[in-house]
């Protein structure tokens, strides 16, 4: 869980990190997770043991009409380039590979998710 106030501004983001995971499939959604910005991605690779995934972040395009608000709709198409990879830890969360447990970055897996916050 992504602790509200030091390693996340976004209560929503907050409760995203204390999802249980999926079991990782190549072509699955995910959801990068930011200070209060979400980026939907693909995962492109999956280890054998399925403890490692490779993933890269998805082309999203807004879709709504309603400006600099809370209300966002994106379409996504799957994007190109290198694979981030993310490691399973002990607590069930998925953390960027070489980062710290307690701060790396975390990703949500079986959710794809885009949001922009306007007040940064």
């Amino acid at each position: 869980m992504l602790v509200l106030g030091t390693q996340t501004g976004s209560l929503i983001n907050h409760v995203y990190s204390t999802f249980s995971s999926h079991a990782p499939e190549v072509g699955m959604g995910a959801t990068m997770l930011g200070w209060t910005d979400r980026h939907a991605a693909t995962i492109v690779e999956v280890s054998k043991d399925g403890r490692k995934v490779g993933i890269i972040r998805d082309i999203a395009t807004r879709i709504d009409k309603n400006g600099m608000s809370e209300m966002q709709e994106y379409a996504f198409e799957r994007g190109t380039g290198k694979p981030s990879y993310y490691t399973l830890r002990k607590n069930g969360k998925w953390v960027a590979q070489g980062q710290g447990f307690k701060n790396g970055s975390r990703i949500v897996i079986g959710a794809r998710d885009e949001y922009y916050d306007f007040s940064f």
